[in-house]
């Protein structure tokens, strides 16, 4: 039998985009054929990862870290436009990924970023993949934008957080498109046991250091980051599946983590399978005219 294509629409929304993993391993499981994939922010993410080989090594990493690693990780800087410089991280995505061009990838990849000068998006479709990725996931005032030519680049979902657009050419069987913005209750997720060992342990270590800061300031500024920017998201995202319905929608709780839950990376890519396998037979069965909501 025939694999059916697939146009993989990947949305932004920070440590939620780990989902992505998890649903990519659905499909390639289930028999389907990723031919071409569109990504904003975290989506650009995982997207420019599976495209040039390397999201298994990706999901190693992540797996590893815990709350105080995804700390260190953090290269504080307010001299550029963002409290995060970023280069830790992308040093090490710079030795996964190496110098990569967009248009020498084996499937059609597109990464959207926002000009925050000329106020619209910006389709990545060529060029260095590094440096397209870099740009999608500049969240604006955490991490540093990307300064190209007279643009000044930040995050694809201040725009567009669910970018299928791209894909609408695309000659495939259907367009599937993940949105981490889902109004519904948090899975339950099953976590192994030495993983929750592990949580507890850190969650005890950041306890003891941050305890005191709790209690003097409940909601702290990147709280309000957060929810300001899930907010924005949410409404964003409800606007461009109403322009651009995919044909197939695959939901991410909200709730399964907050966007700088970096350390949840195993519930939250198990999250992603959980939702990918509910949906997958009705994908196995699509009609051209149906939409799966």
């Amino acid at each position: 039998m025939k694999k059916k294509r697939v146009s993989l629409v990947l949305g932004s929304g920070g440590a939620r985009g780990y989902a992505h993993i998890g649903v990519i391993e659905v499909l390639e499981k289930n028999g389907f054929e990723i031919s071409s994939i569109s990504g904003s922010s975290m989506g650009a993410l995982i997207g420019g990862l599976y495209a040039c080989g390397k999201l298994e090594e990706y999901k190693e990493w992540v797996l590893s870290l815990d709350a105080i690693d995804v700390a260190t990780l953090l290269d504080i800087s307010f001299a550029r436009g963002g409290i995060i410089e970023g280069e830790k991280v992308f040093k090490r995505l710079s030795k996964m990924i190496g110098s990569v061009k967009i248009e020498d990838l084996p499937i059609k990849f597109t990464a959207v970023s926002t000009d925050i000068v000329r106020k619209k998006e910006v389709w990545f479709q060529q060029g260095d993949l590094l440096e397209a990725i870099r740009a999608s996931i500049a969240i604006p005032s955490i991490f540093t934008p990307v300064v190209k030519g007279d643009m000044v680049l930040v995050d694809g979902g201040a725009l567009n957080p669910l970018p299928v657009a791209p894909t609408q050419s695309d000659l495939t069987d259907m367009i599937v498109a993940v949105n981490l913005y889902a109004e519904i209750p948090k899975p339950i997720i099953k976590t192994e046991k030495r993983e929750v060992e592990r949580r507890k342990s850190i969650e005890t270590a950041v306890k003891e250091l941050f305890l005191k800061a709790k209690e003097e300031k409940k909601f702290t500024m990147f709280d309000v980051l957060d929810k300001t920017f899930d907010t924005m998201q949410d409404a964003l995202t409800r606007y461009r599946r109403a322009g651009y319905p995919p044909d197939v929608l695959i939901n991410i709780s909200m709730q399964v983590c907050a966007t700088f839950d970096f350390h949840k990376a195993s519930e939250v890519i198990e999250a992603g399978r959980v939702a990918a396998s509910e949906v997958v037979n009705d994908m196995k069965s699509f009609e051209s005219s149906k939409e799966i909501l």
